[in-house]
């Protein structure tokens, strides 16, 4: 009997990185295309993206598409960095589960299917047909004074994003878009993207779902705290690190993760330096991460090989990405930033990621909401490649070179 392999190894061993080829192929299609070269600005990109990253040019269209909203709660709600309580998490998947939030309508102006996806609320939920039960513990730890998760347990979060991927894409799926719930879930991500990035917690931590001044404060200096209580800060935060930050540019974060220090190449490429780099990853997600930055991080990885595109949402789909990226850097050729979500750690995973968004519009709900007003756009950026005709189909004279 052959044994098992586990679903995060299967997995990271089936990402391919964009065809060259194919990128190239699909370029020169566009230039044939009976309009000026680039009139389409980031539409071309995004056709071409989707081409290298299928293998096939023109690319699939990418219907239908099925939004997954991963939900969780955090033990560092405890510290007051929102002013929400927590049974909102449990609320508001009753409230996805009815059809009764933004996602919701949304996801039903495109035609997109919703599943929520249960990896770490902290209580226990009904049975429902459109929910999946896949609960790793009932909210993580106290980021700010250790580890939020183990290391096993940020593994199963993996798996069971992985899981989703692989049973939406199996159902039909052609277009995988990344949903959260989770309250003080920002703090967790300023966590993760200051350490995945380098960049200070001042930088990177928002408002969050509206905070005033003083709460904004606080959670700055608590998310400095977390980086230092799991080893991710060389400095030493100040005594009242709770309530206040250091200034920004102030230093002391360590290399970030997927630098050199922690090897290069990705998992499962073969190059030196992968187990090192899988590792420390996995370490920074257990230590700052959330249930649910872990479960979009395996659906991303699990739509990267299955080779269907996968739109983001905002920050905290971001981090998720910063996290996927470590794990395997060709997952992100996979990938489209859907919008630039008004919370400043967004600005900077993308950046660090590469990947331009494709609105901006001042959104910071999260549910997938961004990605979900952004999928329109990835279709018609792709039908242009099947239906607009060729200067030489149509007769039409080209400019000269």
């Amino acid at each position: 009997m052959t044994p098992e392999v586990p679903v995060l190894a299967e997995t990271l061993a089936a990402i391919r990185s964009a065809d060259p080829v194919v990128l190239a192929d699909a370029r020169a299609h566009q230039d044939r295309l009976t309009k000026p070269r680039g009139s389409l600005g980031a539409l071309e990109e995004v056709a071409v993206r989707l081409a290298g990253a299928a293998g096939v040019s023109p690319p699939p269209m990418p219907v239908p598409a099925a939004l997954a909203i991963f939900a969780a709660d955090h033990g560092v709600h405890a510290r007051g960095v929102s002013p929400w309580p927590q049974e909102v998490t449990v609320q508001m998947v009753a409230n996805f589960l009815a059809g009764g939030a933004v996602a919701n309508a949304f996801a039903a102006q495109i035609g997109a299917s919703v599943t929520v996806v249960d990896v770490g609320v902290a209580a226990d939920l009904p049975d429902d047909a459109r929910l999946v039960k896949r609960k790793i513990a009932y909210g993580t730890a106290d980021l700010s004074q250790g580890p939020a998760m183990t290391v096993d347990q940020a593994v199963q979060a993996l798996e069971a994003g992985m899981t989703v991927a692989r049973d939406l894409v199996a159902a039909g799926a052609r277009c995988l878009i990344t949903g959260d719930m989770g309250i003080a879930n920002t703090t967790a991500s300023a966590a993760l993207i200051s350490a995945f990035t380098g960049r200070d917690p001042a930088e990177v931590t928002g408002l969050g779902t509206g905070i005033d001044e003083e709460t904004h404060a606080r959670k700055i200096g608590v998310v400095r705290e977390a980086l230092h209580a799991n080893h991710l800060l060389t400095e030493t935060p100040p005594a009242d690190s709770g309530r206040l930050s250091a200034p920004a540019g102030s230093g002391g974060l360590s290399a970030p993760v997927g630098s050199g220090s922690v090897g290069s190449g990705s998992v499962g490429s073969g190059q030196e330096g992968d187990g090192s780099r899988a590792t420390e990853a996995l370490r920074v997600l257990a230590a700052v991460g959330g249930f649910e930055h872990a479960a979009i991080a395996g659906f991303i990885l699990g739509g990267a090989a299955a080779r269907v595109p996968v739109i983001l949402d905002g920050v905290i789909a971001g981090a998720a990405a910063l996290v996927a990226s470590a794990l395997d850097p060709a997952a992100i050729d996979h990938c489209v930033a859907g919008h630039r979500s008004a919370e400043p750690g967004h600005s900077a995973a993308l950046g660090h990621l590469g990947l331009p968004p494709l609105v901006d519009l001042g959104l910071r709900l999260g549910e997938g909401t961004g990605a979900l007003l952004a999928h329109p756009l990835v279709c018609a950026a792709v039908r242009v490649m099947h239906e607009v005709a060729t200067f030489d189909s149509a007769g039409v004279t080209e400019k000269p070179v």
